[in-house]
């Protein structure tokens, strides 16, 4: 009997602190060895000449999530699954969204009920808190943590899910006392509101002024507010998909100030810009997302954020809505009309990790070992998945991907495997490419095939992460910091 179930042999395994020439070998579903040499598998796998990769986890993406505009998402568990194992993901962080009125514990396990039997990768649920009653507070909230749901999400903007300041200050207390980490949404909703409404007044309804409606002052001051929040309450935070140099400049003055404060860029916020909205007959629908995509300085300094460490992770923000599918999708009657119609979001799953690459790593902009950093092993630091994800280490999942640095693909719809009938990245052309994904020692993804089977994808129950930490017992009041962070993940 052979002592390893899978041996990958003559690649180079990279991680966030290392590159080793050496073979892998894996048994039931973990890594049980790295050596110069492991020759005794029952499957070999030839990786010479191939990077061996922690697989990516995507801990930002919305899958079959209502809309409450009549719209529906494009991707529900297995079509975003099933493209985020193609793309070289092998867990991904969706969305547990609580619709107003309902109870936040139902609408956790209706997301479940969604899950169940679909997913090609593992995963686990961050919650959306839209309706923080006493409650949500004062029972779901806490219980709903303590069940290993770790994380969750607020937004100071769009209608039916905004919170006020009071309401933010109320979500943040509970985050402290029970060790969870907030991802913030950071617009002015008042401010979009008025600018929209000015807009259309003036008969400016096309969706490039989506972006006018949205400038980067309006993402800076809410930016601003939530952290002069999570000051008050001495609370770690989030800030989620920023996209323009103002808001990183106060994410970096909360640092000097000491402040655990916590980045994330996407790709459109790299590779798009606000021009990309003018397209003619709707075209420019395809880019609208919130934030939106801006300029190229813009562009610059996100590359910078994601170097300097201004940012510690990089997602996808997937949030995929059909271009034209009658009344669902982005070029529906209302969207025709004005842009706050056009549901805001775009695919980017599949196409995250080697936009990445090929602008980052292929074009000499970061070393390797920052991009497994951005893309795996901090975001499972930050939500309570480390080190059983995010590297490749003995005891870890043998969650991998086959890297071939070589490959010139060219991103195309019909290359790839969402449920979306478009991709905004459409003839961009990326030098570096995912040719082989293994979650838990199987494997899920061969060269543009997807060969896993929807059901394989594990629930994951998180710890509590040691970066949600506060810095010490606040003198308000609050509760102390929990004595062991790391839970059970």
């Amino acid at each position: 009997m052979a002592e390893f179930d899978l041996v990958i042999r003559g690649g180079t395994v990279v991680t966030a602190s290392d590159i080793t020439r050496c073979d892998v070998g894996i048994r039931d579903g973990r890594v049980a060895a790295l050596a110069e040499t492991l020759t005794d598998g029952a499957k070999v796998i030839d990786a010479a000449g191939l990077y061996v990769l922690p697989g990516g986890i995507d801990s930002h993406v919305h899958l079959d999530q209502p809309t409450g505009d009549g719209t529906r998402m494009a991707d529900d568990f297995e079509t975003g699954t099933r493209a985020a194992a193609a793309g070289g993901n092998t867990t991904v962080l969706p969305f547990a969204l609580q619709i107003k009125g309902n109870s936040l514990r139902q609408d956790v396990l209706d997301y479940h009920r969604k899950a169940a039997g679909k997913c090609f990768v593992d995963h686990s649920f961050h919650m959306i808190i839209s309706d923080p009653t006493p409650a949500v507070l004062g029972q779901e909230l806490p219980a709903l943590v303590k069940d290993g749901y770790t994380s969750f999400k607020v937004f100071m903007t769009y209608d039916g899910l905004k919170l006020n300041d009071r309401e933010l200050l109320e979500v943040f207390a509970v985050a402290r006392r029970e060790g969870a980490l907030v991802m913030v949404h950071a617009e002015n909703y008042d401010a979009i509101k008025f600018f929209t409404e000015r807009l259309e007044q003036a008969g400016r309804t096309t969706p490039n002024h989506h972006a006018t409606s949205r400038p980067a002052p309006v993402e800076r001051e809410a930016t601003h507010r939530a952290i002069s929040f999570a000051e008050l309450v001495d609370v770690p935070i989030m800030v989620v998909h920023v996209s323009s140099r103002d808001a990183m400049e106060q994410i970096r003055w909360a640092r000097q100030r000491g402040l655990k404060i916590y980045g994330e860029t996407c790709p459109q916020y790299l590779v798009l810009t606000a021009k990309d909205l003018d397209g003619l007959n709707m075209e420019g629908a395809k880019y609208v997302c919130s934030p939106p995509p801006r300029d190229e300085a813009s562009q610059v300094a996100c590359w910078e954020g994601l170097l300097d460490g201004t940012f510690q992770v990089y997602s996808s923000d997937h949030a995929p809505y059909f271009f034209e599918h009658g009344e669902l999708g982005k070029t529906n009657s209302r969207a025709r009309t004005a842009f706050r119609w056009v549901p805001n979001g775009l695919p980017g799953v599949e196409t995250r990790l080697p936009i990445l690459f090929s602008e980052g790593v292929s074009k000499g902009r970061m070393e390797i070992t920052r991009f497994v950093e951005l893309t795996a092993t901090n975001h499972a630091k930050l939500y309570g998945l480390y080190p059983r994800k995010g590297t490749i280490a003995v005891g870890s999942d043998a969650d991998i991907v086959l890297w071939d640095p070589a490959r010139s693909e060219t991103i195309t719809q019909a290359g790839l495997h969402h449920g979306c009938d478009y991709t905004p990245y459409e003839g961009f052309r990326c030098t570096g490419w995912p040719v082989l994904t293994l979650v838990r020692g199987r494997v899920v993804a061969e060269n543009g095939t997807v060969t896993g089977d929807p059901g394989y994808g594990t629930y994951l129950k998180r710890g509590l992460s040691p970066y949600a930490r506060p810095r010490g017992i606040h003198p308000g009041g609050f509760a102390p910091e929990p004595t062991s962070p790391f839970g059970s993940g």
